[in-house]
């Protein structure tokens, strides 16, 4: 199935690419981000340069997307491309390749060293793609996202570098704010324990153990071992809290914590955190940083021993 719909994709795409595209007159260059998180960051950097859309919206599992027709019309009509790539958008690489003969592209991953990737496994897209919980690597990848707005844009450099200053002290400050309210919880030896593994970077960055039910993709099926070894992991710290997510169905954490209960370990469903999407516009989770924000207070309002609050 799923090769049928890539190559119905292609074909799409091929089609479009035969005929020239006729953009309407725009007052501004029209730039397409994959995700709302990407979108949110782009929008940061180039201010009022340029339109910013995102291609998946808010809500919307990367990992499960499938691009529509109405989704290929806003690729190849916009000016320039953005996309995070490590396969976080894997329904997506063979149309990035083909729109990369006609369209402008840039690859946010590009800048970030392979060596401070994360890995299951020697394969390509054994890469974990969650980068934006580690903020320095986050703002290495829209660092470079600057440089490559530049190259296309040269005539906004100043704009751009006085937009990527101010965003990325911003982003400096919030990351000083999560090692600090983490630092306090590892005080209290708490671990996080989450529906899928997209915390990793965040448990590395500020020195925090994560433990997940299901794998780097929401696509992976969590089975009853993995349901069990998280069940000992909860009981060994005395967890108090499991995190659903946004963008999954609470029903498989939520199984957890009932077999929990009934080893007489009682632990609280809390959440949702924000992973692989913002929340709707105009929330408090609607933008990165506030996405990251809403996370870090509600990991910590419900990890910290209720003793202390």
């Amino acid at each position: 199935m799923r090769t049928k719909f890539i190559l119905a994709l292609l074909m799409l795409l091929s089609l479009w690419g035969c005929k020239p595209v006729e953009k309407e007159t725009r007052s501004k260059p029209l730039i397409v981000a994959t995700t709302s998180i990407l979108a949110d960051g782009i929008k940061n950097l180039v201010g009022d340069l340029a339109d910013v859309k995102a291609l998946m919206p808010a809500g919307v599992d990367p990992h499960l997307y499938k691009a529509s027709v109405r989704d290929l019309d806003l690729l190849t009509e916009a000016d320039l491309v953005i996309y995070h790539g490590l396969y976080l958008e894997g329904k997506m690489t063979e149309i990035f390749e083909k729109l990369a003969l006609s369209q402008s592209l840039i690859n946010v991953s590009k800048g970030i060293p392979n060596q401070l990737l994360i890995r299951s496994g020697p394969e390509a897209h054994s890469v974990d793609p969650h980068v934006w919980f580690d903020i320095k690597l986050w703002s290495k990848a829209l660092a470079y996202s600057a440089e490559e707005i530049q190259k296309w844009r040269p005539e906004w450099e100043s704009s751009l570098k006085s937009n990527s200053t101010r965003y990325l002290q911003q982003l400096e400050e919030l990351d000083l704010l999560a090692q600090t309210k983490v630092n306090e919880l590892k005080s209290k030896n708490q671990v996080l324990v989450t529906a899928h593994d997209a915390f990793a970077y965040f448990g590395k960055s500020y020195g925090i153990q994560v433990y997940s039910l299901q794998g780097l993709s929401t696509l992976s099926e969590p089975g009853l071992r993995d349901l069990t070894e998280l069940v000992k992991i909860i009981q060994e710290h005395q967890v108090k809290a499991i995190f659903a997510e946004q963008t999954i169905s609470p029903k498989a954490i939520r199984a957890v914590a009932n077999a929990a209960a009934e080893r007489n370990q009682n632990v609280e469903l809390a959440g949702p955190l924000f992973t692989d999407s913002l929340d709707a516009p105009n929330t408090p989770a609607g933008t990165y940083i506030g996405m990251f924000q809403t996370n870090l207070f509600t990991i910590y309002e419900n990890l910290l021993p209720w003793s202390l609050k």
